[in-house]
């Protein structure tokens, strides 16, 4: 998912989406470790994800978009 497209989810919206992302997260770590490595480049695409949600939630608390006012 794209910051772009992140940033059209209202602050609720991204809470919603960063738990079920989270969940994502430990269920693909459980299967890696039942002996899985596919998972790992889900596990690494979806840390990043995760990531991303959060920046642009921390934009929407701020009041800002990318870019600021400078």
């Amino acid at each position: 998912m794209t910051a772009d497209e992140l940033r059209q989810l209202s602050p609720d919206e991204l809470q919603v989406k960063e738990k079920e992302m989270r969940e994502q997260l430990t269920r693909l770590r459980f299967q890696l470790a039942g002996g899985q490595a596919e998972s790992l480049k889900k596990i690494r695409m979806l840390r990043k994800d995760i990531a991303r949600l959060l920046g642009v939630r921390r934009e929407h608390e701020l009041g800002g978009t990318r870019g600021g006012s400078h």
